[in-house]
């Protein structure tokens, strides 16, 4: 129960200085421009990333299977 705890505190902290680096940082920094491309590269990095991530522990479970 203690692990868990401690677990679910890191991620609400992790979350809490996040949200406050976006909301205090995020203004100073340049705006995007509203284009077609932005937009995709949006959409798109976060399925390609899971692809990667899923992909990547596909070949580590095929080298080395559990038994």
């Amino acid at each position: 129960m203690g692990i868990q705890f401690t677990f679910i505190i890191k991620v609400l902290i992790l979350a809490l200085g996040i949200s406050l680096l976006i909301k205090y940082a995020s203004p100073s920094l340049p705006p995007i421009p509203a284009t077609s491309g932005n937009a995709l590269i949006a959409v798109l990095t976060p399925a390609i990333i899971l692809a990667i991530a899923l992909l990547w522990r596909f070949w580590k479970f095929h080298q080395h299977p559990v038994e």
